[in-house]
């Protein structure tokens, strides 16, 4: 009995090497989080410096793999012992070996919870194509999370691809099929560029950035469009709880704050529990919202 067909009798056993692999995907998206805005920054500025003739400085190499990570306090360079998802942190109890300057506990938080939904991934779908998808699409979505609740950007080096590898999933039947795909990525980008651009006409004020817009047509393309209803209503009310709460804390309530987050989590629920959610919301209106949209 070949490896691939223990792992498909005893599930259990394949959700936890998916989630140890997810653990080890989380120390890694904690790299693409802090790295890959500096990298666009440094790419906009390059191209500001061409475009005024501005004679370029040289600088170090960044990137995702250079230079080595170091401490922001002392400069000490980690080891590769020292960068052993979470049993690093836990063993230097959350502090740099160099100077014993405290490390975020976010690093470790974002390791776990990788390695959670990595775990939830595997055990929802199984073994099988459905588990890759899920899985590309949760990691991406979390370093996008994090780095639009960071920098207010979601970056389209991530967007983009994303959106072709969700209507190759489409193609593929693995969530939807490819005609719904297409569907669900032009009408979830229509569904917030048009009411943005209507409000910015009127207003003169951008009420929405572009990446929003892009990254709800992500999710139509993996899902399908009848993912698209529950996605918006779930990141609404999330993102207007959340704005009241946040409103009542700051003098100026105009003050802007990042909607894809809410969009990213209204996606992973429609991912996980669309046929679930659309049950309990007919019960609750009456209608059989699930036999509408996917039968």
């Amino acid at each position: 009995m070949t490896t691939l067909h223990l792992l498909k009798l005893y599930p259990a056993v394949f959700a936890i090497l998916v989630g140890i692999v997810g653990l080890l995907v989380g120390s890694f998206l904690n790299v693409v989080v802090y790295r890959l805005p500096v990298m666009m920054k440094r790419s906009w500025l390059q191209d500001a410096r061409a475009a005024l003739q501005i004679e370029a400085t040289p600088t170090e190499p960044f990137n995702l793999a250079m230079p080595n990570s170091r401490c922001p306090s002392c400069g000490h360079s980690i080891k590769p012992w020292e960068n052993i998802p979470l049993l690093s942190w836990l063993l230097l109890r959350g502090k740099c070996s160099g100077c014993r300057s405290p490390i975020s506990a976010r690093y470790p938080i974002v390791e776990l919870v990788t390695a959670g939904l990595s775990f939830g991934t595997a055990w929802r779908f199984g073994y099988g194509a459905e588990t890759c998808f899920a899985l590309l699409m949760i990691w991406c979505g979390t370093a996008l999370f994090l780095i639009d609740l960071d920098e207010m950007l979601l970056p389209d080096t991530i967007v983009i691809p994303g959106i072709w590898i969700g209507l190759a999933a489409s193609f593929l039947g693995v969530f939807s099929t490819l005609h719904d795909g297409f569907i669900g990525a032009v009408t979830g980008y229509l569904l917030l560029a048009l009411p943005a651009l209507i409000f910015q006409a009127i207003t003169g004020r951008q009420g929405m950035g572009n990446g929003d817009f892009k990254l709800l047509a992500l999710f139509g393309a993996w899902l399908g469009w009848q993912a698209l209803p529950l996605i918006l209503l779930v990141s609404a009310v999330a993102a207007s709880i959340v704005g009241l709460i946040a409103g009542l804390g700051v003098k100026s309530r105009s003050e802007p704050f990042p909607f894809g987050p809410f969009i990213i989590a209204g996606g992973l629920l429609a991912l996980f529990f669309d046929h679930e959610l659309y049950t309990l919301y007919g019960h609750v209106a009456g209608v059989n919202i699930g036999a509408l949209l996917f039968d």
